[in-house]
């Protein structure tokens, strides 16, 4: 039997899409606007358990602030009596890293029209007083029509009344400035300036300027920045670099210095964004405030012995398009932060098949429901590396896993994938060439 529809208010929620720590990430469609949205998914529990109210209201509210074409857009916070639930853009095209994967690096107009769209819509976040903070190509995302979206807020920071500098130790390692790593305050901007530049590295490089296998050789190069451009990159692209990884903040370039910069300049067309009206917190006090009549009715989902079925409309928003190759091509040489493969095997079989995997490679396993999570250790031993893999039937007979990063590095996960995928090779089903996508489609009904 075929599960029900997930209903929240007006909203239809599909898969999920994203996982991590304290919150997962949905599908869903707006079923009075036909709209897609990513609804971001937190329990009230872990939300007080970890004390991280203030952090939450903290990001909903920045990102009601930062409106901008460049940057994934807030639509409203919503509640149930046990959940929060942030309603944002969906953004169809990935993550700028799978694109730096995929290709190895960009070439310097492509890099330059990323870079951009990334230096104008962090001039946007600091002239409201925001300051991202975990600047990385992970965090940027591409919508369909290609142009860069700036994500996850989650350790960005307000200006505090009375206080100039910063003191918060945050951000990803390999792209935190090496001002925050010292005990005597930093400034946002100059911060968010150097990662700017790291990420300029890695889509014109294809690969990071700092990276040690321990932090604390990464710490000394990040301190004295110790890198080399390679011999492609151009005179300008080179220069303006090197101005932005500068170590010394007081020195390094502003956004001001870089916007004025001839490399920079070159096809640049700044983008305005559109003046919205005043910024409408009552929503955000609402769900925090636990006012009754802001709660939204939750419907319960059927439970079943079987997994999830996602039908042909799914599979295409799923794909970006009517173009499922992607879904089915095997043939390609990397992996993204999400991926997904097929089987005709049975469901339980898979999940067996699944969990021996990641046994024998040493990892925690723990099923439920057709999903599986796995955790362990990354390579370095200093944080968490998790991923999770969720069966659904897409016909009769034919299974997609879907797998995705839920923690941890993502060149790290890119290995696990690979290495895990040899691992299961019996379970994996590769269509013929040509035929089996339009054979799919008419299995398949809206």
């Amino acid at each position: 039997m075929k599960k029900a529809k997930r209903r929240l208010g007006k909203y239809e929620l599909g898969r999920t899409i994203g996982e991590g720590t304290f919150a997962k990430v949905r599908f869903a469609k707006n079923v009075e606007s036909g709209d897609n949205v990513a609804i971001k998914v937190m329990a009230k529990s872990t939300i007080l358990k970890h004390k991280m109210v203030d952090q939450i209201k903290r990001e909903i509210s920045i990102m009601k602030i930062v409106r901008h074409p460049f940057i994934v857009r807030l639509h409203e916070v919503l509640a149930s009596d046990t959940r929060i639930y942030i309603v944002l853009e969906f953004v169809a095209g990935g993550e700028l890293f799978d694109k730096v994967v995929q290709q190895g690096r960009l070439s310097d107009n492509e890099a330059r029209h990323f870079f951009q769209q990334l230096i104008d819509a962090v001039a946007h976040c600091h002239s409201k007083g925001v300051y991202h903070r975990d600047l990385k190509p992970e965090n940027l995302l591409l919508d369909s029509g290609g142009n860069l979206k700036v994500s996850d807020f989650g350790l960005s920071a307000l200006p505090q009344q009375g206080a100039e500098l910063l003191h918060t130790t945050c951000g990803t390692p390999n792209y935190v400035a090496p001002e925050v790593l010292g005990h005597n305050g930093y400034d946002g901007a100059a911060a968010d300036v150097w990662s700017c530049g790291v990420i300029l590295y890695v889509l014109m490089a294809g690969y990071l300027p700092f990276e040690e296998v321990d932090l604390p050789s990464l710490y000394r190069k990040i301190s004295v920045a110790e890198f080399l451009c390679p011999f492609w990159f151009s005179p300008g692209a080179t220069s303006l670099i090197h101005k932005i990884l500068d170590p010394n903040p007081a020195t390094r370039i502003t956004i001001s210095r870089i916007m004025k910069d001839p490399w920079f300049r070159k096809n640049y067309t700044p983008v305005r964004p559109k003046e919205d009206d005043v910024v409408n917190m009552d929503d955000i006090h609402a769900v925090f405030d636990d006012i009754e009549d802001q709660f939204v009715n939750e419907q319960p989902k059927n439970n079943d012995d079987g997994p999830l079925i996602m039908n042909a409309f799914e599979m295409i928003t799923l794909s970006q398009g009517l173009n499922l190759s992607a879904l089915f091509d095997r043939h390609q040489d990397y992996v993204k932060r999400q991926t997904r493969f097929f089987s005709r095997e049975p469901a339980k079989f898979i999940i067996s098949a699944i969990e021996a995997a990641a046994e024998s490679m040493g990892l925690k396993v723990h099923t439920r429901h057709f999903k599986t999570r796995i955790e362990g250790l990354s390579a370095n031993k200093a944080s968490q590396f998790a991923v999770v893999l969720e069966v659904f039937e897409v016909a009769p007979s034919l299974f997609m896993v879907d797998v995705r990063k839920a923690a941890g590095d993502t060149l790290e996960y890119h290995k696990f994938y690979k290495n895990f995928c040899a691992l299961i090779e019996q379970v994996i089903w590769r269509p013929k060439e040509g035929t089996e996508n339009c054979a799919l489609l008419r299995t398949m009904t809206c």
